[in-house]
């Protein structure tokens, strides 16, 4: 993949303890910083991915405009493009690749955003691993983040949803030529069962009950289990996957060295924030963030009337991106 960049950081000391020689963080950078700072977002990216599936939202007169806009799109540790598993040298390569944590993640992203000369973050935003990066912005950097959108996500793993990425793992595990990390060759049984495993949490009971797989150009049940997301999973390197799982687990606002417990980082946060998880997100619950929005002391609640799931953040479905649209141009007014 080409059309980013790489910002590195030499003996970076990750919250585990240990200090990785180089941390890469790749991104990309789409328009350009007005004179008073005061243009820049951040747009963080989930699991899976990198900055090219976060550019629905992005575009000339769309509701982030590079003609108006300074966008930072990061792709998060363990996706290939920054540091991971597979591209990491030894002793941290593969199966020994440290725990990174979402806190990891936005410290080295900092550091990239004053490189920049970004003083003042307009807006963070991003879709479920995104938008757990988006709480640790808001709440790790209280003074530097205007707005915040964290859609699709929380601030805070859950014991349901920690349950299903333990689930992952397992499955995973259970493919003799996984090896416990240490494969010579991609464990693709275990990768295919995880993306069939997935395929019933991302996009929930509403997007299969509409056979709404014919809508992003899959023709059966069949073909989006098999073309999709066997061959989606089958593309990624394992040990990358259990490092983004890792990371995910990881994430929890409260557990922040300056906070004592998760309310009280909520209430620090002080960018207006919209809370918008889906109306019916499997992994990430609209209770949930309707607790964390009754915390935040600018927060409005603002669920995703989707069918979708956990999908409706993820630039699929024109109906849901035109919600989420309306409340980045409001953030951005």
């Amino acid at each position: 993949m080409t059309g980013f960049e790489t910002f590195r950081v030499t003996n970076f000391e990750l919250e585990c303890g240990t200090v990785l020689p180089e941390a890469v963080l790749a991104y990309q950078t789409l328009g350009n910083l007005n004179a008073d700072g005061s243009n820049a977002v951040v747009y963080c990216c989930h699991f899976g991915a990198t900055h090219e599936q976060c550019k629905f939202l992005i575009g000339s007169g769309a509701p982030l405009d590079p003609e108006r806009h300074f966008i930072v799109l990061t792709n998060l540790s363990g996706n290939g493009l920054s540091s991971s598993p597979n591209s990491t040298p030894v002793p941290f390569h593969g199966a020994n690749f440290p725990l990174v944590t979402i806190r990891d993640n936005v410290r080295l992203q900092h550091a990239l955003t004053e490189q920049l000369g970004i003083k003042h973050i307009a807006l963070v935003l991003g879709h479920s691993m995104g938008a757990l990066q988006a709480y640790e912005w808001a709440a790790g950097y209280p003074e530097h983040v205007a707005t915040a959108l964290p859609f699709c996500g929380a601030a805070r793993v859950s014991d349901h949803n920690r349950a299903f990425l333990e689930a992952m793992l397992a499955i995973l595990a259970c493919d003799p030529a996984f090896e416990d990390g240490q494969y010579t060759t991609p464990p693709l049984t275990g990768l295919k069962a995880v993306g069939r495993a997935w395929s019933a949490w991302a996009p929930t009971h509403g997007f299969y009950r509409q056979h709404a797989w014919n809508r992003i150009g899959y023709d059966s049940l069949d073909s989006f289990l098999i073309d999709y997301w066997e061959t989606t999973f089958a593309s990624f390197d394992a040990n990358n996957l259990v490092s983004q799982v890792r990371t995910w687990l990881s994430a929890d606002i409260g557990s922040h060295p300056r906070y004592t417990g998760f309310e009280k980082a909520l209430s620090s946060i002080k960018a207006r924030t919209i809370v918008m998880p889906g109306a019916t997100d499997a992994y990430f619950p609209k209770e949930d963030g309707e607790y964390e929005a009754a915390h935040i002391p600018n927060a409005e609640f603002r669920p995703i009337p989707s069918d979708w799931g956990h999908w409706a953040g993820s630039g699929r479905n024109p109906e849901d991106n035109a919600f989420l649209g309306a409340a980045v141009r409001e953030l951005l007014a």
